[in-house]
């Protein structure tokens, strides 16, 4: 499965939910980390969003729990 990570650099809150995120993820999973700093178009659509998750077109946007991630990769 496929899991794009919207992040950037210097972003607290980026690193809590990597932190989160990386220890539910197994062989099954390919996480794209996508840094949002590249594009201006990326920064206009997610500047205000990130860290945010996407899995075959649904999102989980920050705040979240372990819980709720570990559910959001589940699904």
């Amino acid at each position: 499965m496929d899991i794009y990570f919207y992040t950037t650099s210097a972003c607290h809150l980026c690193d809590k939910a990597e932190a989160l995120l990386w220890p539910l993820i197994d062989s099954r999973v390919h996480l794209h980390k996508i840094d949002i700093a590249s594009s201006d178009v990326l920064i206009e659509r997610y500047g205000l969003r990130i860290p945010l998750l996407v899995r075959e077109g649904r999102e989980l946007a920050w705040p979240f729990e372990q819980d709720q991630l570990a559910a959001f990769l589940s699904e």
